[in-house]
């Protein structure tokens, strides 16, 4: 909304015309006043709004960072490396705590269908 220099001062004429010369300083700083309230109320309410457009925003990139990190961590092919290495030690340990077992066929009390 622009205002050229002739609509400004017909205003003035009108606002001197309808309030008297007395009470025109009065006007503007009441009207200056007002000027600076609705600017300091619009400037809340951006800020107010950036707060919530912002929260949700950085909570999700925390939420990024924090996948991104245990993404760096993990490594599927250093567990199966990992099993594969400590799998013969562990059955090798088990085998040797266990007494050898003898073949069914060499075994009397074993029950069950065997070819002698």
């Amino acid at each position: 909304m622009e205002l050229s220099i002739g609509e400004m001062a017909l205003i003035a004429i009108a606002i001197v015309v309808l309030f008297g010369p007395d009470k025109l300083p009065q006007i503007a700083r009441d009207l200056g006043s007002g000027v600076r309230k609705m600017r300091g109320a619009v400037e809340d309410i951006k800020t107010e709004i950036m707060k919530e457009t912002d929260n949700p925003v950085s909570e999700i990139k925390r939420e990024i960072e924090k996948v991104k990190d245990a993404a760096k961590d993990f490594n599927p092919m250093n567990d199966i490396q990992k099993d594969i290495l400590t799998e013969p030690q562990t059955a090798q340990a088990s085998n040797e705590n266990e007494p050898p077992k003898p073949k069914p066929s060499e075994d009397e009390t074993y029950e069950g269908p065997v070819s002698r």
